[in-house]
């Protein structure tokens, strides 16, 4: 498909400079206190079968490692062959692989936990085939973790798409972020039930999570992103964070 080959040559293009701002501490601070927020208190099985599709750096495998206390059975894949090759050089026992998310099929694999973190808006006019995809390679009562951009307002759907055709760290083509509601309907009408939902995407998200895209944002240490992140989080789970929220992080279930 042209739009999933265009995109693949421009997440090449970009996925040094993205892998390498993912080390600042700025945004690891943020990362690590949303990510232990949304996931303290949560049971998993251990050990834990993932699979994490549109992997990157295999940033999921580290997140649930760090934040679940499982022993894993990782399997992740990307379309980029850098940072498949990154994964690999940072974890040669990790069993990840080059795939297209929009041609995957799970053969006689099945995982307790699927975890794909900004994935979706890559493949934006394909998600009902992926996530329907996904699905055959999760067990019954298994787990869907989904960290997307989202936005549920007018003003910052617009303020987005701007950005989307503005900064270079985007391809308007060949992604977009979603409405909340869009997305949320895309996993129940492939059968999904909500388990739990936050709304991280607020002031530290948008100075702190993105430093490949906005340099000019990432501003003070970690001491100041603790503090955004803290009162960011007073607004998790209400319906001001709803409404403001840049990004949506979500913990689905296949009955």
């Amino acid at each position: 498909m042209e739009d999933i080959e265009q995109q693949r040559r421009h997440f090449e293009s970009i996925a040094d400079k993205y892998r390498d701002s993912r080390g600042h501490p700025n945004h690891l601070a943020v990362k690590e206190m949303t990510w232990l927020y949304f996931l303290e208190n949560k049971k998993f099985p251990d050990p834990m079968r993932v699979l994490e599709p549109m992997c990157g750096y295999a940033e999921g495998k580290q997140i649930l490692q760090r934040y679940t206390g499982r022993r894993l059975q990782y399997t992740g894949f990307d379309f980029s062959e850098t940072l498949v090759n990154h994964a690999r050089r940072e974890d040669p026992s990790a069993n990840v692989f080059l795939q297209d998310a929009t041609t995957y099929e799970p053969g006689n694999n099945r995982y307790d936990v699927i975890i794909l973190i900004g994935g979706l808006h890559h493949v934006y006019r394909h998600v009902d085939n992926v996530v329907q995809r996904l699905s055959r390679a999760l067990v019954p009562g298994g787990r869907f973790i989904n960290f997307e951009p989202t936005q549920n307002n007018a003003l910052f759907r617009y303020v987005r798409n701007r950005i989307y055709r503005k900064n270079n760290l985007f391809d308007a083509d060949t992604e977009r972020g979603f409405d909340l509601d869009e997305l949320n309907g895309l996993f129940r009408r492939n059968g999904f039930v909500l388990e739990d939902q936050i709304y991280p995407g607020l002031l530290s998200y948008v100075l702190y999570y993105n430093p490949d895209a906005f340099p000019a944002l990432n501003v003070g240490g970690t001491r100041l992103v603790k503090f955004l992140a803290g009162v960011d989080r007073c607004f998790f789970r209400n319906w001001v964070g709803r409404k403001l929220s840049f990004a949506t992080l979500s913990m689905w279930r296949k009955p």
